[in-house]
């Protein structure tokens, strides 16, 4: 599924969840828990989208959601930011939820699982374990130590917990399993391979052939090739008219923006990548 401004996919075993729980009556807890994740998701994707950078592909997991995108050259304080932004968003509706008991109190046996579900990701997602947003924000914390060293401290630190973990599974099997805590654990020791990062897109070249759109955006010339990341879109050519001190400069075009991207150049005011 795409929309303009992103895509959103589904893995095959996502669906056969929902079936699942179609089959042993559990799927309003299954709907709850994907609407709060795709809600902790796109909290990520406005945070990312109002500092310049793209995180537009939504992937639906049986464990929850994944989300990917391009945040190069973002800076510690930035990405801790976006990493934050899911979390407070699932604890806000969590609160959301409160006050409306306080306010509604007969609405509580029809919204306590929502809200059980918001404060659990809230919770669990800061845990300082990948590919959760505390291994994130952890591996941030530490990058001034050398990424390398950063890395293996976050998947030992992320190992660590999952192997706790796994230990309370071990423990419930002597009265009732607990199956999600031993998913959780497997996921979390995959995640420490994965490395915690975000995924990153790589932008495509428009299709011609049948004609694209032109999007003409006036932009302060100040601006960095980042800030202007915000308006890249797959369906419409972007043309960038540059202006400084309210008198016009220059365009830039979408190649000429794409080019500096791809070469790092995130950082770079768009007045240095005008054509001599």
């Amino acid at each position: 599924m795409r929309g303009a401004d992103g895509r959103l996919k589904i893995h095959p075993l996502f669906l056969a969840a929902g079936v699942l729980s179609a089959f042993t009556g559990q799927l309003l807890l299954f709907l709850a828990a994907v609407f709060a994740a795709l809600e902790h998701e796109l909290a990520h994707a406005l945070a990312a989208r109002r500092l310049g950078f793209s995180l537009n592909e939504i992937v639906l997991m049986p464990y929850g959601a994944v989300i990917s995108g391009d945040i190069r050259g973002i800076s510690p304080r930035q990405e801790i930011w976006v990493c934050l932004a899911g979390p407070l968003a699932n604890a806000l509706t969590a609160l959301g939820f409160v006050a409306l008991w306080w306010l509604y109190p007969e609405t509580y046996p029809y919204t306590d699982v929502a809200a059980q579900i918001s404060f659990s990701l809230f919770l669990v997602n800061l845990l300082p374990a990948f590919p959760l947003d505390g291994g994130r924000i952890l591996r941030v914390a530490l990058r001034p130590l050398g990424e390398r060293r950063a890395l293996h401290i976050c998947r030992a630190v992320s190992f660590t917990i999952a192997a706790g973990i796994a230990g309370y599974f071990v423990y419930t099997c002597f009265s009732v399993p607990n199956v999600s805590a031993l998913l959780f654990a497997v996921m979390l020791v995959f995640g420490g391979f994965g490395g915690g990062a975000y995924g990153r897109l790589v932008f495509a070249p428009k299709d011609f052939s049948r004609g694209v759109e032109e999007k003409r955006i006036a932009l302060s010339a100040e601006k960095t090739a980042g800030d202007a990341m915000r308006y890249l879109r797959e369906d419409k050519y972007l043309v960038l008219v540059l202006f400084e001190r309210g008198e016009f400069l220059g365009e830039l075009s979408e190649e000429e923006l794409l080019s500096a991207l791809s070469g790092g150049g995130y950082s770079r005011k768009l007045k240095e990548l005008l054509p001599l």
